[in-house]
């Protein structure tokens, strides 16, 4: 759900705690919608991550490490300049509205301590993150607004800021007085459902709320608001009163297992098909639910330039292969025209100069019948002989050539199909850049300015986990690291695993010299199916072998091998093995499904 009032009003509670009091030590902007403040605070160091993404507009304490661009971005910069050293004074939230504010002492060019502000309107389509000085202008924002006739509020750099407008015929409903309570509840006596009564009469409440509240109040959520009135704002009053009172649960809704919504309180309304999974703290729910969207958007939106390349590159092959074979299917009516030659040849006796067709005894068929060639009249017979020769042996290069064409079409679309795997399994910036780095290397993309190659980041290292039994396990995240685990980094009798026929990562089970349990053989063997394309699949066929018995072919595309000696395991992915695995890991990230 998109953070409503309430819900934001109790992360902010748990938030002031961990940053009030706090010093900004950097300011860092992973995301062009995100803002990253690293705060040392006496009760110890935190991070806190202000969202102005549309769909996922937020203000939290993370854990989640990101990575951030090589070069930062203008916004992130000015914070840096205007923030970095500030003491945050308070943290607080206008009544009933999406937006917070945290208040920073900070000194200016003069070494003067001085107040701004930094204001995160977590409002939807109209999300922003603004930078105010000590009289109330605006030094920046993340996106800047011009006035028109469909914007009433321009945010500009210079201007005063203005709090948007409250909406018309709504109320608060942490300060209802008793004149409003009674006119809302004269206002129920109708047949509006419950919920949408809430949302057009009450600030700050979401479409989930709204139904919750209703539900509470008459077992459903469709009722009709005149069924009770007086007991469906006794309910919304009791919540606000919670709320306010700090008595909150942070939960994640989850339906077949995955988390679909949340909010700071269990949800009732859908039975038992969701379930309501409490968290200790709104950070911990709030990095759960965000984790993988998140992850997702933004390798999407990054690796987008590379992305189109890539599919165009494979559609373009897909058609040309297509030709391909229907060109090879002509190929295979080549006898035909080697028989149309000799039997033109045997029968020269019989021909006349300008006849369009012979007729003679087929002497390749049993009893002789008689068939009928087509000839150029304007042909000698011999000519008419020589031009079906000819065009058998065309076809006979033709299809040797074609065979080799398809083949090596073959290799590229799986080799290209292996990269688009890779892409949709990469975590961040760095490991888009590698891929990037291989397309450049292997002709797909243009090689980038002199300038942003010197910018270049140490490389990614594979996903790295342990196994029950203690054997480390590593995972390519994609064709190069692929390339460096088999063929450079792995010893001859650690064991290489992969899914059969089915794109995915180079597993290396590192056996420490001695023959490996089936057990880590098994565990390794699942992370192959799930870092694979199989891993919505049952059963996934995964290969492994002594590295020794697998090679890399010369002139092969990255990630390509050939291996013989192997043995099949046929494994279930499994997400929540690669989470339990991946915690006893010395380095690296952790990955989620």
């Amino acid at each position: 759900m998109p953070m409503d009032a309430l819900c934001l009003s109790a992360v902010l509670a748990e938030t002031a705690k961990g940053v009030v009091g706090g010093r900004i030590d950097k300011v860092y902007q992973p995301s062009r919608d995100e803002i990253l403040l690293h705060i040392r605070h006496p009760e110890g160091p935190c991070r806190l991550l202000l969202s102005a993404n549309p769909s996922r507009a937020r203000l939290q304490l993370t854990a989640l490490p990101r990575e951030n661009p090589a070069e930062p971005p203008m916004f992130c910069m000015l914070l840096r300049k205007y923030l970095v050293g500030g003491k945050i004074l308070s943290l607080r939230q206008p009544p009933m509205e999406r937006l917070a504010e945290l208040d920073i002492e900070a000194a200016n060019e003069m070494g003067d301590k001085v107040r701004r502000r930094l204001i995160l309107e977590a409002m939807g389509r109209r999300a922003n993150l603004l930078l105010l000085d000590d009289q109330g202008r605006i030094v920046d924002c993340l996106r800047r607004v011009e006035g028109d006739l469909t914007q009433a509020r321009p945010l500009l750099p210079g201007l005063f800021y203005k709090y948007p407008p409250m909406q018309e015929g709504k109320r608060d409903p942490t300060a209802l007085t008793e004149a409003e309570r009674a006119q809302v509840l004269d206002q129920g006596r109708c047949d509006t459902p419950a919920d949408r009564f809430l949302l057009d009469r009450f600030l700050g409440l979401s479409p989930l709320i709204a139904r919750e509240v209703s539900f509470e109040a008459f077992g459903e959520v469709d009722a009709p608001v005149g069924r009770d009135p007086a007991a469906l704002l006794d309910r919304l009053t009791a919540l606000v009163g919670k709320v306010a009172a700090g008595q909150v649960q942070p939960t994640l809704l989850v339906r077949q297992g995955e988390g679909v919504d949340f909010s700071f309180r269990p949800i009732l309304q859908y039975g038992p098909a969701t379930e309501s999974r409490t968290y200790p703290t709104f950070a911990a729910l709030l990095d759960e639910f965000y984790q993988a969207k998140e992850t997702a958007d933004q390798v999407r939106q990054k690796g987008r330039d590379f992305l189109k390349s890539l599919t165009h590159a494979r559609d373009r092959l897909v058609k040309k292969m297509a030709l391909q074979e229907e060109e090879l299917a002509r190929t295979r009516n080549r006898e035909r025209d080697r028989r149309y030659g000799d039997l033109i040849t045997a029968n020269l006796y019989r021909m006349e100069k300008g006849a369009k067709v012979l007729r003679a005894e087929n002497y390749y068929e049993e009893d002789c019948p008689v068939i009928e060639i087509p000839l150029d009249p304007l042909k000698t017979p011999q000519q008419n002989a020589a031009k079906y020769y000819k065009a058998y042996t065309k076809a006979k290069t033709a299809e040797e050539m074609l065979q080799i064409q398809l083949e090596k079409g073959r290799r590229e679309r799986a080799y290209l199909e292996s990269v688009l795997d890779s892409v949709s399994r990469a975590e961040g910036d760095r490991d888009l850049e590698e891929i990037r780095q291989e397309l450049v290397e292997t002709g797909y993309l243009r090689r980038r300015g002199k300038a942003r190659e010197k910018m270049k980041r140490p490389a990614t290292k594979p996903l790295e986990f342990r196994s029950t039994a203690g054997l480390r396990i590593s995972v390519g995240r994609n064709n190069l690291q692929n390339d460096r685990l088999t063929t450079k980094q792995a010893g001859k009798w650690d064991y290489w695993l992969h899914t059969q026929k089915i794109h995915g990562s180079h597993v290396i089970l590192w056996t420490e010299g001695g023959p490996p349990d089936h057990q880590s053989i098994q565990e390794a063997a699942m992370l192959a199916a799930w870092y694979s394309q199989g891993r919505e699949g049952k059963k996934v066929p995964v290969d492994y072998t002594p590295v020794k018995y697998v090679k890399k072919p010369a002139g092969a595309r990255p990630g390509m091998v050939v291996y013989t000696t192997y043995q099949t395991a046929y494994v279930d992915p499994d997400p929540a093995l690669a989470d339990k695995l991946k915690a006893k890991a010395p380095e690296g990230r952790r990955q989620r499904g």
